[in-house]
């Protein structure tokens, strides 16, 4: 069995955690570290799938439950850990899911930062690096894009060469009865759970909506904007081998017939919106979704229920200032200015260093942390904000900060998300009239005045508590009708005052 993976290629101190290898053996998988090539500083983490697949199964492309665990890997004691997953099929044998480099030479840059040139690549099971998709992440990188878009972008590729390599097909071979098959199946198969994902899935599977968020449970497979995006990064995959040449000159995922005449936006109205023009022939119909934010009674159980002051002030800044999660762990002591209220977050598409303002709330919530964690972590101006409680103490990641919010939503029966903070604060934002739509749209770091007037939708429980007040105050006028009225002549006025009925 042949499995591809997209491997990180990391240069900097990791430690190496135990709880990797007490997820493994939760998923059924027997896992041992030992160090292969002492010589060339490279360490390898070895795993063996503790049952055999059955019949079949490995035809299926991406089905390896292994190789979709996202395990770090990194540096420890001067050697360099990358992660090779081994799955055993029915004939025993087992097969390597990809391996990193362990030097910086081959970029030729020695002593340079790899990850800064080469962040994600996608390898063979020889560990060979696959030249066609370098290539695709290279335009990326070329156009300044963040790395954390290219292992987006880099994942759907995987996707694609797992299928191709399941039916037996070439990239540059591929044709469109290919790609329609493709879009058929990742439409149709069961996405490779994680264990803990898995498990919490089929307890919410039975079940009905949240009762706390009135979410709706996540399905098996792959959501319609996985599907989408996989669509969109394939197509301009393949565009970009045809313009080069390296590839086949029909793209094996068309636009759509009914669109792909004129030019895109041809005669299009400045005051109208973007219409979804040049759409892509197996691009399926995303539905618009609406921001859903946090109602204040619940958040203010939220706030409540949250263990630490360092969670307290995260929370006091996500709700305050409507930045993403990642944009305010990346925060470092320089950018905090407690005397006019400002913290700066470099935003995550443009790259652009924004200064938005925060709660005062915010900022003794801060303060208190501070106060907490004084002469336990290097102090400098840039040294980042947010620290790990558990000792030792290490910079906060964004796994970090999700895990504590998936313990706090744990303890409510709730699973509401980091972002849901971000869509509560632009809310509450829009519900103030005075702020206008512009200031908020400054404020989210949003390109489009289109993308803050999501916000002016209202929340389910306002239409709700609207049309059930509508409901009464028609059964209230069904309950006193209205008197006809006078007959002519007479002065309606002058009859209330009459017969002293209220105007």
């Amino acid at each position: 069995m042949r499995v591809l993976a997209v491997v990180q290629l990391v240069d900097h101190t990791v430690e190496v955690v135990g709880d990797l290898l007490v997820h493994l053996g939760d998923a059924g998988v027997s896992a041992t570290l030992g160090v292969v090539d002492q010589r060339q500083s490279a360490g390898v983490l070895f795993a063996e799938l503790g049952q055999e697949l059955r019949p079949g199964e490995e035809d299926r492309a991406g089905q390896a439950p292994l190789t979709e665990l996202a395990v770090g890997i990194g540096q420890f004691k001067g050697q360099m850990w990358s992660v090779v997953a081994t799955v055993t099929g029915r004939d025993g044998r087992c097969s390597r899911a990809g391996s990193g480099d362990v030097g910086g030479s081959s970029v030729g840059t020695p002593g340079g930062d790899l990850r800064s040139v080469e962040p994600y690549r996608l390898v063979d099971p020889d560990g060979v690096t696959v030249e066609a998709v370098a290539v695709y992440f290279q335009e990326f990188l070329a156009a300044g894009k963040a790395p954390s878009t290219v292992r987006s972008y880099g994942m759907d590729v995987l996707r694609w060469w797992r299928f191709l390599q399941a039916v037996g097909t070439s990239w540059e071979r591929a044709t469109r009865v290919e790609a329609r098959d493709f879009s058929r199946w990742i439409q149709l198969t069961v996405k490779p759970q994680r264990v803990k994902c898995s498990a919490q899935w089929s307890v919410r599977a039975a079940n009905a909506p949240n009762a706390v968020t009135g979410k709706p449970p996540a399905g098996p497979g792959y959501a319609l904007t996985t599907v989408a995006h996989s669509e969109t990064v394939l197509r301009r995959f393949y565009d970009i081998h045809r313009d080069a040449g390296s590839g086949p000159l029909l793209n094996p995922f068309p636009l759509d017939l009914s669109r792909r005449a004129g030019r895109a936006h041809a005669h299009r109205n400045p005051m109208d919106g973007w219409k979804p023009e040049r759409v892509g022939r197996y691009r399926p119909s995303v539905p618009r979704r609406i921001p859903r934010s946090i109602p204040d009674e619940w958040f203010n159980a939220l706030f409540a229920a949250l263990p630490s002051n360092r969670d307290r002030a995260l929370v006091a800044f996500w709700i305050s200032t409507g930045v993403r999660a990642s944009e305010l762990i990346g925060v470092r002591l320089r950018d905090v200015d407690p005397g006019q209220q400002l913290i700066s977050v470099v935003r995550k598409g443009t790259r652009a260093v924004q200064q938005v303002p925060a709660s005062a709330d915010a900022f003794v919530w801060l303060r208190l942390y501070q106060q907490e964690v004084h002469g336990l972590v290097p102090r400098g101006r840039t040294q980042p904000v947010w620290w790990t409680r558990r000792r030792p103490l290490r910079p906060l990641t964004y796994h970090g900060a999700h895990r504590m919010f998936e313990r706090v939503n744990a303890s409510l029966g709730a699973d509401w998300t980091l972002h849901d903070l971000r869509h509560s604060a632009a809310a509450r934002m829009v519900r103030d009239p005075k702020l206008t739509l512009a200031d908020v749209q400054w404020v989210l770091g949003h390109a489009h005045l289109s993308a803050t007037a999501l916000y002016l939708t209202p929340r389910k429980e306002e239409v709700v508590a609207g049309v059930l007040a509508h409901h009464a105050r028609q059964a209230r006028q069904d309950r006193q009708p209205v008197p006809p009225p006078p007959a002519p002549g007479y002065d309606p006025a002058s009859l209330d005052v009459l017969f002293g009925r209220s105007s």
